[in-house]
């Protein structure tokens, strides 16, 4: 069984100029609630200059537990530091995401502080979310390269992936944030990584700048990784990272899954009508090659 995170609604929509409503944003969360994922990132406690498209945020939220929380969908939120963690627990957010990067630069363009700053900051919001009874997942930027420091070593993603294990979150998503990943590439960070720290607590979230993305998780899938990050008709990029194209499409995943005879627990059909929705909103065609083809032929 292969899990598939949907952050659509989160990073799938921030990097888009155009506002979206709070409705478009809530109704394209209850079409992906009625697919069949169980795990749909919804927004992010971010100061609203930072990410417009976010600012409505405790908004969109308040609508989402009101009419949908009480699914078995899990609906979980970025947060930034403590003032966005004290958002979330006053709104009843079950689940949060905390966030770093292998490289200094870029953590400082992205939150204006190191590496190790933002570990400072994130390990009292991870204990009192525990305290407060929240799940929290952990994503890591620039785990195979950044836009502005380059490669990256392999040695700088296992310590910050170690730094956010000690803080106990359930599952950390290693992110390929300018979709710089090759196969061998993830094959080789992997006979380190899966050794070092077991498949159970890793996740993998590929951007598909490169067209790599599903060879990546192809190899992934073969190092017994189960867990992947997409997003709804390939939306999706890095405010923070020039040239950052859309995260890989569910869609594409949901295919890749499909040939191979590994389940997801994903209606294909309601999948697509929840894309077609947000794709029209936003004035955009799909990068996914799958969803291209199905919605012209109906053939998978």
């Amino acid at each position: 069984m292969i899990r598939i995170v949907e952050v659509g609604p989160r990073d799938g929509l921030q990097n888009e100029k155009s506002i979206l409503s709070t409705d478009d944003k809530f109704e394209f969360i209850r079409l992906l609630s009625e697919t069949g994922l169980k795990t749909i990132e919804t927004t992010s406690f971010v100061k609203a200059p930072a990410i417009p498209q976010m600012a409505d945020a405790h908004d969109l939220y308040t609508r989402v537990r009101d009419h949908l929380g009480k699914t078995e969908v899990s609906y979980p939120c970025l947060v930034p530091n403590m003032h966005g963690l004290n958002d979330a627990l006053a709104l009843g957010v079950r689940e949060i995401a905390l966030f770093s990067a292998t490289s200094d630069t870029f953590a400082k363009k992205n939150v204006n502080a190191t590496v190790a700053e933002t570990f400072d900051r994130m390990r009292p919001v991870a204990l009192e979310a525990k305290k407060n009874g929240l799940r929290v997942r952990a994503y890591v930027s620039t785990a195979y390269g950044c836009p502005y420091e380059g490669t990256i070593a392999l040695s700088k993603l296992a310590k910050v992936i170690e730094d956010f294990m000690a803080m106990d979150v359930y599952e950390i998503s290693i992110g390929d944030t300018t979709g710089i990943a090759t196969p061998k590439q993830v094959e080789e960070s992997l006979k380190v990584l899966v050794p070092q720290f077991g498949v159970s607590k890793l996740a993998m979230h590929f951007h598909d700048t490169r067209g790599m993305a599903l060879t990546n998780i192809l190899k992934c899938i073969e190092a017994g990784i189960t867990t992947f990050d997409a997003s709804a008709g390939g939306l999706g990029g890095c405010p923070y990272a020039k040239g950052a194209t859309g995260n890989v499409a569910t869609e594409d995943v949901w295919y890749l899954c499909h040939s191979l005879g590994l389940k997801t627990g994903v209606d294909l059909d309601k999948l697509v009508a929840a894309s077609s929705f947000i794709l029209k909103k936003v004035g955009k065609k799909t990068a996914s090659k799958f969803l291209r083809a199905y919605l012209n032929t109906g053939v998978v």
